[in-house]
């Protein structure tokens, strides 16, 4: 039995098969635009949620996981940059303040859900413009909230990461036997490697 995975993001891949689940890569394209009077907290679990009620309509026979990751600064939530200009200008609002990313997952299995939230404060260093620029510019963080990637290049401008730096990475995998465990799936060990399957 294969874990359906409702992410385009290519860490969360990595991370998955490092634990030796080699999902089935089906992102969910939804609209990502947060809704009227939507505080971050309500806005990351709809977007997982909807993400994974997308997946599971595809595919009906395997258990679906979805996640999604927000970044809040200033009292506003930062999504992915719309080029490198958007970029750079969040790269500015971040560097030398303190903001917080929070990640959200879903499991999905036979209309069971189960959902997790984790957080963690992330400091930016007071970086220069040069190395803003110069980072936006490589386009690591064109496809990530906040425009910038902590286990990449971004890591030159993050002083300080305190909570779950796997929300930051963007796939808390601690939370992961707990949530299987809810829907009906056991995480096991064979090998090397952890199996998922349907408890009887």
């Amino acid at each position: 039995m294969r874990l359906v995975l409702a992410s385009a993001s290519p860490r969360r891949l990595e991370l998955l098969s490092r634990l030796g689940l080699e999902p089935i890569v089906a992102p969910a394209h939804i609209d990502e635009t947060a809704l009227a009077g939507e505080n971050p907290v309500r806005h990351v679990l709809r977007l997982a949620r909807v993400k994974a009620q997308a997946a599971a309509a595809e595919h009906p026979r395997h258990p679906i996981l979805a996640a999604d990751t927000v970044v809040v600064a200033a009292g506003r939530i930062l999504g992915k940059p719309e080029g490198e200009d958007e970029a750079l200008a969040m790269i500015r609002t971040l560097r030398g303040r303190t903001h917080l990313v929070m990640t959200a997952v879903v499991v999905r299995d036979r209309g069971r859900e189960a959902t997790h939230l984790s957080a963690a404060r992330v400091t930016f260093a007071p970086v220069s413009e040069r190395l803003s620029r110069w980072y936006a510019d490589t386009g690591e963080g064109s496809d990530k909230a906040g425009a910038y990637a902590l286990q990449g290049r971004g890591a030159v401008l993050v002083e300080r990461v305190e909570g779950n730096v796997q929300a930051v990475v963007g796939l808390p995998l601690a939370a992961l036997p707990a949530l299987f465990e809810r829907v009906g799936l056991d995480l096991r060990p064979e090998g090397t490697r952890l199996v998922l399957s349907r408890r009887p």
